[in-house]
Order: structure tokens, then C-alpha cells, then sequence
């Protein structure tokens, strides 16, 4: 009875720090952050305020990491309160605006209000009761989704909108990532998790950059019961079923790539026979959390993607 209720109790622990990795705080936030593995579950940004013609917005608060960089990148100018996130302080620039939250704590909404912005940006299904209190002061709020190489452009533009900028170049750098392409895909597998094991399908952003690379995802297609949308949970016998040729492990810092090599099925796996075994930042592949971190993600891909087995 005990041991169940130990393993029961483990389990539990695991989808805690699953739910909690992702939504783009992560993808926006600290190493294993506060948001849960799965970006947003839209695939658009959505303006919460009037469908009017946009006035531009000279003050914005984002709280997300990448929606923080995307405004510095169009309009340095504009951007007045930032998430805290070690993905922002790696520009000095950046981390000397305001910081209105920190890992998993919600954003201080006095903070907010103090900056008087015109507009806040936070994420579908993470800020939406910040969010609605701030809409509630008349403060103008945007929520965003990102599950798709196209909604990280259609966030972009969005965003270059309520601020009045130029997209077109930030859109050209997103383009340049996506040069070379796999003409031999050959059957890949990504993991972000051990306790379930967890895989992205084609509808997260993981699985979608995957098919931007032309990348054979093994769990492309699969469905199941996982709470995280766009993720599925794998059996040991599934992963063995499915003997992928190349194998993703995710880092968030948990000791979930340890645990992994240890399982039993690991050492029958052709990719761990054959030394085609890659460790990715959990920024980047599985939460977006900036444009550095989706470059690095990129060119990471690219090198699977061309390397001949």
C-alpha cells in the first residue's frame, strides 16, 4: 500500500513539474519555469481590447519572455515592464527595464498599473486572470498562442501593429532559419519527459519546427490522453515499438535525461546504438522563449536534418 502510494505521489511530482515548464514564460522564464511543457493552445495571437484601428501603443508591458523580445527587436522604445527570465537577462540592455514577475510567481499586478502601459502582452491560458483585471482598469491587454512557426510570425505582426513598426525584417531573420531541409528524413523521436515519457506530436510548437526540418517525427500522428495538447504519453513498449534511428532528449533541468538513460528500453534503441543521441535546450524546441533560443533550436535541427547516418 505504501509503495503505491509512493509511486502514486511520484507521478504526481512529475505532472506538477511538467504543467509548470511551459506555456512561454518558459517560453518565457526560468529553467524549468512556469509554464507548462506545451506552448499556448491557439494558434493566433488575439487582441482582447476593440477590433478599432490600433492607436499606437507607446508603453507595453509583456509578460513573456519572447513577447518581450519580439517588441525590443521591432521598437526598443515601446517596452516598459518584462517577465523575469534568464533568457532576458542574458542581454544587459533588456534587464534594466522594470521586471513585473519572477519564475513561477504571477506577474505583481501594482507593478503593472504603476508603469501606466497602454498595452500588456501575456499568454493564452497562463495570464488570463491578470489579464482580465487589467481589462477590468481599461488597460488595452493582448493574449498570444504559440504552437506554430506560423503564429510566432502571426504574434510578430500583431505586436508590430499595437506598436507601429516595421515587421518586415524581424520576419525575414525568422525565414533565414528555415534553410536547409532534410532530403532523407529518417524516423526521430523526441522525449521532454520520463515520468510519463512525453512526446510532441505536429500540433506543438516542437512537433511543428520538426515539419519546418522536414524531420520524420515518429509521433507526428499519435494521439492520446495527455492534458498537454500537442504532447502525447509514450509506453516503454511504445518507444521500442517506434526504434527511432535519431533521438531528441529535452533538458529542463530535472534529471529527466538521466532517468531516461537508465530505462531498459534505452540501450536496444538503434539511435543509442548508433551514437545519434542530441540534447536540446527546453527554450527554443519545446517552449519558444525567444529568438535566440529558436535560432539555436534551428541551427541545432539543421545539423540533424543534413548529417548523413
Amino acid at each position: 500500500m505504501f509503495y503505491r502510494v509512493f509511486q502514486f505521489m511520484r507521478s504526481l511530482r512529475n505532472w506538477v513539474i511538467i504543467l509548470i515548464v511551459s506555456i512561454f514564460t518558459v517560453a518565457c522564464n526560468p529553467a524549468i519555469s512556469s509554464q507548462s511543457p506545451i506552448s499556448p493552445v491557439s494558434n493566433t495571437s488575439q487582441t482582447t481590447a476593440s477590433e478599432a484601428k490600433p492607436v499606437a501603443a507607446p508603453k507595453v508591458v509583456a509578460l513573456t519572455s519572447l513577447s518581450a523580445d519580439i517588441i525590443y527587436r521591432l521598437d526598443k522604445t515601446k517596452l516598459v515592464g518584462i517577465p523575469g527570465s534568464r533568457l532576458l537577462r542574458e542581454n544587459a540592455e533588456i534587464s534594466k527595464i522594470t521586471q513585473v514577475s519572477e519564475g513561477q510567481t504571477p506577474p505583481n499586478l501594482e507593478k503593472i498599473i504603476a508603469l501606466k502601459p497602454d498595452l500588456v502582452i501575456g499568454a493564452t491560458g497562463f495570464h488570463d486572470r491578470v489579464l482580465e483585471k487589467l481589462k477590468g482598469l481599461g488597460i488595452k491587454t493582448m493574449t498570444s498562442s504559440i504552437t506554430s512557426w506560423k503564429s510566432l510570425e502571426e504574434l510578430t505582426k500583431a505586436i508590430a501593429t499595437e506598436i507601429q513598426a516595421d515587421p518586415t525584417a524581424l520576419i525575414q531573420s525568422y525565414q533565414s532559419l528555415l534553410t536547409a531541409k532534410s532530403t532523407k528524413p529518417e524516423p526521430t523521436l523526441v522525449l521532454v519527459s520520463s515520468q510519463p515519457i512525453l512526446a510532441p506530436n505536429k500540433n506543438s510548437w516542437a512537433g511543428d519546427l520538426l515539419t519546418q526540418f522536414q524531420i520524420n517525427n515518429v509521433a507526428a500522428e499519435l494521439q492520446g490522453q495527455s492534458p498537454q495538447k500537442g504532447y502525447i504519453t509514450l509506453s516503454a513498449e511504445k518507444v521500442l515499438e517506434a526504434n527511432p534511428k535519431v533521438l531528441i532528449l529535452v533538458d529542463v533541468g530535472d534529471g529527466t535525461i538521466d532517468k531516461l538513460k537508465t530505462a531498459p528500453f534505452w540501450n536496444k534503441l538503434d539511435a543509442v546504438t548508433s551514437d545519434r543521441v542530441y540534447t536540446f535546450d527546453y527554450y527554443g524546441l519545446v517552449n519558444p522563449g525567444s529568438i535566440e533560443a529558436i535560432s539555436k533550436a534551428c541551427n541545432k535541427l539543421q545539423m540533424i536534418s543534413t548529417e548523413k547516418a
